[in-house]
Parts: C-alpha cells; structure tokens; sequence
C-alpha cells in the first residue's frame, strides 16, 4: 500500500507475537494515514484490529517492524501528546466531576487554571455537554459518558485521535446519533481518526476510508475509499452509493475470510 506524500501515520512492516501462547496477532502490516483522514479498520473478531491500534499507541511494543507518528517514534509521539485515545469504556473517574475528568490530561501537563478551566469550556460546548460540567459520570447515561471521554481525549489538542470501539456497547439509536456528533467534532478538529469497528455500516458512515483485515494472523485484505460527500446526514445512510460501498466492503470481508465462523460474519452485518 503507497504512503501518501504526506503522512500522520506510518506503519512499516509490523508483526506482533504475544510470547504467553504463541499467538501472532498481526503480520507484516504496512499502512499510512494523510492528514484529516478518518480511517476505520475492520475484520472478524481476533483479527488483531485492537492490537494495530495499540501499537499505534505505544500501548503495545511491536515484535518485528516499526510505526511513525508525524515522523517520531510512537514513543515519542505518545510523550509529546500527539496523540488521544478513546476506548469502548469511556474510563472515567467517578470520583471527578465531568469537568475535572476533561481536564486531567491538562493538569498533567501543567496547564494554569485559568488556562485549563478555558478549554474545558470550549470542550463541553464542542460535544454539547453545557450545564453538565458539575455532574458525576456516574450522573450521566452511557452516550453522555463517552462524550466526555471524547472531549477529554481532545482537550490538549492532539493530531491523532485512535478510538477502540468507542460506541460499541451503546444502543443503536445512540450509536447512530454519536456517529453524528463524532462527524461534527472531527470536521471542526481537523484530527486524523483511526478507528476500530465491527460494524460496516458504522465504518462506512464514518470513513474516509475503510481498510479491511484478514481473520488472524491479521493482515491488510484491502482498503476502500469513500467516495461520500461530507456533511454527512441521517440521509446519507439511505443513499444508493451508500448501500454499493457497505456491500463492497462485505464482499471484501467475505473474500478475505474464508475460515470466519457464521457468529463472526453476523458480528460484521
């Protein structure tokens, strides 16, 4: 797969063994992300989608190859704050009102008060959290709770944001409306997104691009761009092109995944 001439991301042949079972996760895994790219990853569960993002992260150290984020190491891009994550738990403190939780990266960057207390503001407003800056996480629905982490995540300004399933336990009613306001955040942002998904309709919904993984040792099976205008809209989910580009990427998946067991291809519908 080219590099762009730009990139955010490199990821230069990677391979992730974990030494407790002898399990490759990943193999030989090239990829590289433009600015403002939303790319979304996809494949059956165990195709290491989850690991790929931890490496990314410099969560995880990978076994053979090497990642680049905005040409450093992910080390240190990670101590340089180049990055936020958001998990499908949004790990929040419960102790912490939603206002400190947004602003504790901050305080660990010895951010003043002031200076903190701005940006939480301009956070709340962002994902439309106003009024609820005093309240608990445990004050807050599922949805709301993960908006804060959203909002945490890009309080110190980060040009790379990885989300990890991030709506995955949610209803499909407000999977559907966080896709939304997450389209809205990131077009106001102007991050790159990596973002993992089981759902192809989420990954088309969401993408500038979806790259589809092979079933473990995961690898690249392909990318597809697409092509969908933005703003996107409740509207765009019933338009023809959107239904061709979730079908190709189903066929992708198919085509790549010849030992997916019946649960597995259902998790991808």
């Amino acid at each position: 797969m080219s590099a762009p001439e730009q990139t955010v991301v490199s990821v230069e042949g990677v391979t992730k063994t974990f030494a407790h079972g002898n399990v490759t996760a990943l193999q030989g895994i090239d990829l590289s992300l433009a600015p403002r790219e939303f790319v979304s990853l996809i494949g059956p569960s165990g195709c290491g989608k989850s690991t790929l993002l931890r490496v990314i992260g410099d969560l995880l150290e990978p076994t053979a190859g090497r990642v680049t984020i905005n040409g450093k190491s992910a080390r240190e891009a990670r101590s340089d704050g180049d990055y936020g994550i958001v998990f499908q738990d949004a790990v929040l403190f419960d102790w912490r009102t939603v206002a400190k939780n947004i602003a504790l990266p901050l305080e660990m960057l010895g951010w003043d008060r002031q200076r903190r207390k701005e940006r939480v503001a301009a956070m709340l407003d962002l994902v439309e959290l106003n009024g609820f800056a005093d309240h608990h996480p445990w004050q807050l629905s599922g949805g709301m709770q993960q908006r804060v982490a959203i909002a945490r995540a890009l309080a110190f300004e980060p040009a790379l944001m990885l989300m990890d399933e991030p709506f995955g336990a949610l209803d499909e009613m407000t999977r559907e409306r966080l896709n939304l306001e997450l389209l809205s955040i990131w077009e106001q942002t102007e991050n790159t997104v990596v973002f993992v998904t089981h759902s192809i309709a989420e990954a088309v919904f969401l993408s500038t691009r979806v790259v589809v993984m092979s079933p473990r040792p995961g690898r690249i099976a392909g990318a597809i761009e697409i092509d969908l205008p933005y703003p996107r809209t409740v509207e765009t989910r019933e338009d023809a092109r959107f239904f061709e580009l979730v079908t190709r990427v189903r066929e992708l998946l198919r085509l790549r995944g010849e030992h997916l067991l019946p649960e597995e291809e259902a998790a991808l519908e």
